[in-house]
């Protein structure tokens, strides 16, 4: 996570005019009701992509980051309203989604808990927080893992060096091999670079910053690595010919570790909102995940129609300006590969 985004939750400060309409289903106190199925019963996108499960996990709040367990049975996904910064998660159980709720292995809430991972064995999950490492340092962002424990998860736990520093580091990835890929603003520097560290022998590697082809632009970040390793995702500003602010690039690899240069994503990821900068596979890698601050466009309001309830009713639903997830066929990502990756 970008330090500068932080500057976007003061919007969130009237939020719980909100909370209304995320729970306008609620039968009963904490209970929602839920569809059956996979993917929260939602029909899968085509070439076109699709709010993700909206009034559940896209709503009016600041929505991004979503990770999956291998078999699809768990959600995880990030909030942040009213001060928090979470990882909340639902659960499939006898077909029933369990209504959305922190996640279990979160017990303090004045940390921030966000960009969750799930390497693709489902062993481990990953993610960005601030709580206090084991050399005492609080509030230093650092990506710290939590271990599968029969049908939950573990305590949470610092990763450490060298995957970590004295610097910032976030949003991480794993290939099936078990090599991290993740982001670092190192200490005393204004700009952030994506990083991996190989797994050699049960423990991560001296960390290697990617080529220029990866840390591209005037500025990236949230880079997420494909498990297979072909192509890494790149939001980044600064490239000639983008949509607006932060665009989601994808670069490839082929099997001599050489990169292609930066490919933009197209009109169907990138908006001119700037707000694109988290994205991930599902678990069979038939869908492709990812942030967008999108709203809807309306051309009938003028100065004489618009009215404060018609506000209020377009804030209180998703595609409000604060960020969504949406889903798409990863099917497209094909016809990007050059040739040669």
């Amino acid at each position: 996570m970008n330090k500068n985004f932080f500057s976007i939750i003061f919007l969130l400060i009237i939020l719980p005019l909100v909370f209304y309409s995320c729970v306008k289903d609620v039968k009963e106190p904490g209970k929602m009701s839920l569809p059956s199925g996979p993917y929260l019963g939602q029909t899968p996108p085509g070439d076109t992509p699709e709010l993700f499960a909206p009034g559940i996990i896209s709503t009016p709040l600041y929505t991004r980051d979503i990770a999956m367990t291998p078999d699809g049975s768990e959600i995880y996904f990030c909030v942040s309203a009213l001060g928090y910064n979470l990882i909340f998660y639902t659960k499939q159980t006898d077909n029933k989604w369990s209504t959305p709720g922190v996640a279990p292995f979160i017990k303090d809430l004045k940390y921030m808990y966000y960009e969750p991972h799930i390497t693709p064995d489902g062993k481990m999950m990953l993610f960005l927080s601030n709580m206090v490492d084991k050399d005492g340092v609080e509030g230093d962002q650092d990506i710290w893992a939590v271990n599968r424990i029969n049908d939950s998860w573990g305590e949470p736990y610092n990763l450490g060096a060298p995957v970590n520093s004295d610097g910032a580091e976030f949003y991480p990835s794993v290939t099936k091999d078990g090599t991290i890929y993740f982001t670092r603003q190192p200490a005393g520097d204004a700009n952030s670079y994506i990083y991996r560290s190989k797994m050699i022998d049960g423990k991560y590697s001296d960390v290697e910053k990617l080529p220029a082809q990866v840390n591209c632009g005037t500025a990236r970040y949230n880079a997420y690595i494909d498990p297979g390793e072909k192509f890494i995702i790149v939001p980044a500003v600064g490239i000639e010919g983008g949509f607006g602010g932060t665009d989601y690039y994808i670069v490839f690899r082929n099997n001599k570790d050489n990169w292609s240069d930066p490919i933009n994503m197209g009109n169907k990821m990138n908006t001119e909102s700037g707000r694109e900068y988290s994205a991930s596979l599902s678990p069979d890698g038939k869908y492709l995940f990812f942030m967008s601050g999108r709203t809807l466009p309306d051309t009938t309001v003028t100065s004489s129609n618009l009215t404060l309830n018609y506000i209020l009713d377009k804030f209180n639903k998703p595609q409000n300006g604060n960020s969504d997830i949406y889903w798409i066929s990863a099917s497209f990502i094909k016809q990007l590969k050059p040739e040669g990756f």
